[in-house]
């Protein structure tokens, strides 16, 4: 098979294209024919460095996937092949989803959502997962509450901003002037111009922060939040700032989670949820890819075509 992988680490030339051995699923997992893979800030964070993730023998990179079922491993039930599913397999460990092929555990994998396209699919997952499991399981999100997304035309903040309005959430968002009509779109009561205000300077009595940025943006949030309130950091531990009393702070990571898919599903099946997808690359140019994203422009996210 045709598999993307990490020559050293380094820059985004550092991902070259290899074929590699087909992989063969083993109890409890299945084979899965990729058919698109998401692109996230974790692919390449972890391609610059090699930290964050344990490794297998060979670097190969990305974790969302959509596509097909080839093969099912003994004592696999739940999907047969030639069913269509999506999700993100075995992060933080490796699972390398930039391949035309890919194991998973059945249990990190969900039906693909029958409205969405196999792009559209395998760009919500990891990004999809990490808003539902911050909003709802960490934060306990409630209806009626006022929410503050950063960064909420990128592409955990896009979908929160949707996740969140589903939830009967108030939501204020974060962004740059140029993106402020989708972000409205999406659902969001309020917008600001981060470029143009500091934010704590504009919002105040917010329930639940959302913060994709970390350091000063984390700190200058418990400005903003009333009493009870809740901050949920995502770039990692180091970014969680002392919280005073009252107002919790917490670093979240995401973690496999069928039943969160199949919640997420739910949602774009009741039209509450869809991604969107701000550029599509072929698997061969997943440099290009990483170069896209870590301009940092991007609205939504980045997918690779694999077939």
């Amino acid at each position: 098979m045709r598999a993307v992988v990490v020559e050293q680490w380094g820059g985004a030339e550092s991902l070259v294209e290899r074929e590699m051995p087909r992989p063969e699923p083993g109890l409890g997992e299945v084979l899965v024919r990729v058919h698109a893979a998401g692109v996230n800030p974790v692919d390449w964070k972890t391609r610059a460095s090699g930290a964050l993730i344990e490794w297998g023998a060979v670097p190969a990179v990305g974790w969302d996937v959509s596509g097909t079922i080839e093969a099912v491993g003994p004592g696999v039930g739940m999907f047969r092949p030639g069913d269509e599913v999506f999700g993100m397999p075995s992060f933080p460990r490796q699972a390398g989803a930039y391949a035309e092929y890919v194991v998973a555990p059945a249990r990190h994998l969900a039906p693909k959502p029958a409205a969405l396209t196999h792009v559209e699919a395998a760009a919500l997952p990891l990004a999809a997962l990490t808003a539902w499991q911050a909003l709802v399981d960490t934060a306990g999100l409630r209806p009626g509450e006022r929410v503050l997304v950063h960064a909420a035309a990128g592409g955990v903040g896009h979908l929160a901003v949707q996740i969140a309005k589903a939830r009967g959430a108030y939501v204020i968002g974060t962004a740059g002037a140029a993106k402020h009509d989708l972000v409205r779109r999406l659902g969001a009561d309020e917008v600001i111009d981060y470029r143009a205000v500091r934010f704590e300077d504009v919002v105040s009595d917010v329930d639940v922060v959302l913060d994709g940025l970390g350091a000063e943006t984390a700190e200058r949030s418990l400005k903003v939040l009333r009493p009870g309130g809740r901050l949920i950091t995502l770039p990692g531990p180091d970014d969680v700032p002392t919280a005073r009393d009252g107002v919790r702070a917490v670093w979240m990571l995401v973690e496999p989670d069928h039943l969160g898919l199949r919640e997420i599903t739910a949602l774009v099946e009741r039209g509450a949820l869809r991604p969107v997808i701000d550029t599509v690359v072929p698997l061969a140019e997943a440099a290009k890819a990483h170069e896209i994203g870590e301009r940092g422009r991007t609205a939504g996210k980045i997918v690779l075509s694999v077939v």
